[in-house]
């Protein structure tokens, strides 16, 4: 179980932070300065978001599987990585009940 908490831990840490770079630096620079046309680059930011997400919703699925989740559960800590601060709070309480 310890693994499971491991790898739910470090997805959910790099997920919210790569949450937070979305919404606080992708989203304004696109929206606001129109910066994804004249800087192909910063789209890179979506696509390696998109990518680690699906490890992150693996290491949920494992991880509530682990611990017996309802259904409910299990949707919670999948959508746990969709906002920037959930998924820092989800792993918090994670850790807590995983001593």
């Amino acid at each position: 179980m310890k693994s499971a908490v491991f790898r739910f831990r470090v997805m959910a840490i790099i997920c919210g932070y790569l949450s937070l770079i979305l919404w606080f630096f992708y989203m304004p620079a696109k929206y606001l300065f129109h910066l994804e046309r004249t800087q192909p680059w910063i789209v890179w930011i979506t696509h390696i978001h998109g990518a680690l997400y699906i490890f992150y919703v693996l290491a949920a699925l494992q991880l509530s599987v682990k611990m017996r989740k309802s259904i409910k559960g299990m949707i919670w800590m999948i959508l746990g990585g969709t906002l920037p601060i959930a998924s820092f709070v989800l792993e918090r309480r994670v850790v807590k009940q995983n001593p």
